[in-house]
């Protein structure tokens, strides 16, 4: 593994570390009133692109930290989904 390698999963750990607060308060607490609907959608969506990308390219740390971010941003995307039918 080289230094761009370890650059790439480091990136790819902090940013994907980043979301784990707000899901587990979404999902804790069920409370989404200050999550904005539109800005999740274009996020996950944006997110799923950077997958594609990474697969595309054959890039594990964008492949990894991008699952695991699109995970994490759909559980809250589902929440806020869900709470706004309730």
């Amino acid at each position: 593994m080289n230094i761009t390698d370890l650059t790439g999963y480091l990136a790819a750990f902090l940013t994907t570390l980043a979301f784990v607060p707000q899901a587990h308060h979404s999902w804790k607490t069920r409370d989404l009133s200050g999550v904005s609907l539109p800005m999740y959608s274009l996020f996950s969506l944006g997110v799923l692109a950077w997958l594609i990308y990474g697969i595309l390219i054959n890039s594990w740390p964008i492949i990894l930290a991008n699952s695991i971010t699109l995970m994490l941003a759909c559980i809250v995307l589902y929440l806020k989904i869900s709470h706004k039918i309730h």
